[in-house]
């Protein structure tokens, strides 16, 4: 089953996804959320991405992904991710995956 994600989403995702170092299908997508963002002089999204990482490196693949997180700059055509972080505390599960809420806004570039 696909979940569907807004444009900005999906990219967003693809970039967490570069920060693992990890092919694609390491990290599942498990739920997302994106709600439309504006402010007087910016538009964009607030995205909420449930993200999971199988055993056995699922560890080291998190850390890679959201280590230094907040202060990454990522490069994403036409957008620019204003914040983002981890959302509470990764949930790790007794078959060794983790799973992992990450929190976001993304703004147009123009």
């Amino acid at each position: 089953m696909k979940i569907p994600m807004s444009p900005a989403a999906a990219a967003l995702l693809r970039a967490l996804v570069a920060r693992a170092q990890v092919p694609r299908d390491r990290i599942f997508l498990i739920e997302a959320e994106s709600v439309d963002w504006r402010s007087l002089v910016f538009s964009g999204e607030r995205h909420r991405i449930l993200i999971g990482m199988p055993a056995p490196d699922s560890e080291a693949v998190m850390d890679r992904m959201c280590s230094g997180l907040e202060e990454a700059e990522f490069s994403i055509p036409g957008l620019i991710v204003a914040d983002i972080g981890i959302a509470g505390e990764p949930e790790r599960r007794p078959d060794g995956s983790i799973s992992l809420w990450i929190e976001a806004l993304t703004v147009a570039e123009d």
